[in-house]
């Protein structure tokens, strides 16, 4: 039973990483992942073909190039409400 959980929030986490946090960067690397596949297909290359598919996998999991979500963007932002902010008045006459 207790695999089965962890298997289902596992399944959790990786929808959440693929269906939330899309902003223009994101679409960005999709849209150069796609041109670059279709390249490599039309050119026969298939180092460019990498490139793309690269490109495609960064965006997909939300990663940069610094490895395994080294580079990647919190899904959920933090904030830590203990911290007090004062706020002192200064007067220069």
């Amino acid at each position: 039973m207790g695999e089965e959980f962890i298997k289902q929030e596992t399944m959790e986490t990786i929808k959440q990483a693929l269906f939330t946090g899309w902003n223009f960067m994101r679409w960005l690397r999709v849209a150069f992942g796609i041109f670059f596949i279709i390249q490599a297909v039309q050119m026969h290359n298939s180092l460019i073909g990498v490139i793309g598919a690269f490109f495609l996998f960064t965006s997909v999991t939300n990663t940069g190039c610094c490895g395994a979500a080294g580079c990647a963007t919190p899904l959920k932002k933090t904030r830590k409400e203990s911290e007090e902010i004062t706020f002192e008045e200064i007067n220069n006459k």
